[in-house]
């Protein structure tokens, strides 16, 4: 292995495609150091960055997750996914995007605006990869796709939490948003799933649970059949909130809960459910102020590695 004497890879790639060596301590920190640019011709995946947390509940500080993860990628950058055959990004012509922007004393319009941001990505051709920022984004998010693809969609959710306790029309709420995509026919919960709950919420709304008790007992490939079936063939948008992860393996998030999957447990489900026709995914809820040597942050940057991986197997 060698390295190249020129570096910022985020600005000076002249390729989409490929992985290239760059230091990990320097440099431009996109995602993964693909290519800082707006410019969508021959971009297969898209990744943005939604640095939104006015929708917390408990501790604040996920709108600094999209920094953090593109900072954590870059000590996996240099190579292809252990364990993989194929590199995505040789698969896959991967940019990142920038941020989504919208006016901080006008939270009422942010829905609008991350909608907006995603609709004009898509809209275009490429598939998109959101970094958050709160949970919440994933509402905005999934009208943006439904708009694409149609609707119900199929969710493919990691969480510790369900995200469907009631609450009125409207409402900017991280715990909330999945009632009103289900209210709004933006997903079939008989057709989606829910991976890793632990905390109660006795309206399940329809969604198939797996929650972390399950998975530790029954196992990664129980997890991995049952959600095949339940999914099928249809287009599946995926939402990780990384508190789905035991606090030992994801401290730096906002509302952590014990008893959680583990990081490798993650990776090995998604990697059972390569193959399901996705369509869109986020990773959120990474509050790097709360990390311990920036585990939560690398925790996401994986996923999101991950995430891309299926992408680029998706039928």
């Amino acid at each position: 292995m060698s390295l190249k004497k020129e570096g910022d890879f985020a600005f000076n790639r002249d390729n989409l495609y490929g992985t290239t060596n760059e230091p990990t301590y320097a440099g431009a920190t996109s995602f993964m150091r693909r290519k800082y640019t707006r410019d969508l011709e021959g971009v297969d995946l898209v990744v943005t960055g939604i640095p939104l947390d006015t929708a917390t509940t408990n501790r604040p500080g996920a709108r600094f997750g999209p920094r953090a993860i593109r900072a954590a990628s870059t000590i996996m950058a240099w190579a292809r996914p252990y364990g993989t055959k194929e590199d995505p990004f040789d698969k896959l012509a991967v940019i990142d995007y920038g941020d989504c922007f919208w006016d901080f004393g006008r939270p009422e319009e942010v829905p609008g605006a991350i909608e907006e941001h995603a609709t004009n990505i898509i809209s275009q051709g490429p598939g998109l990869l959101s970094l958050g920022g709160d949970h919440f984004i994933a509402w905005p998010l999934l009208k943006a796709h439904a708009k694409k693809h149609g609707k119900p969609l199929s969710l493919l959710h990691f969480d510790a939490h369900s995200d469907t306790w009631p609450c009125e029309d409207g409402r900017i709420d991280h715990g909330t948003m999945f009632r009103h995509a289900v209210n709004e026919g933006l997903v079939d919960p008989t057709q989606s799933t829910q991976i890793g709950l632990r905390t109660t919420n006795d309206d399940t709304l329809g969604f198939n649970i797996f929650d972390g008790p399950f998975v530790n007992r029954e196992g990664i490939d129980v997890v991995v059949e049952e959600t095949k079936k339940i999914l099928g063939n249809r287009p599946v948008y995926l939402s990780f909130d990384i508190d789905c992860l035991d606090p030992s393996y994801a401290p730096g998030t906002g509302t952590p809960v014990c008893g959680g999957l583990t990081t490798n447990q993650a990776i090995q489900i998604l990697r059972g459910l390569s193959g399901i026709n996705l369509i869109g995914m986020d990773v959120v809820e990474v509050a790097p102020a709360y990390d311990i040597g920036e585990i939560t942050a690398l925790a996401g940057a994986t996923l999101a590695v991950e995430f891309i991986n299926m992408y680029a197997n998706r039928p």
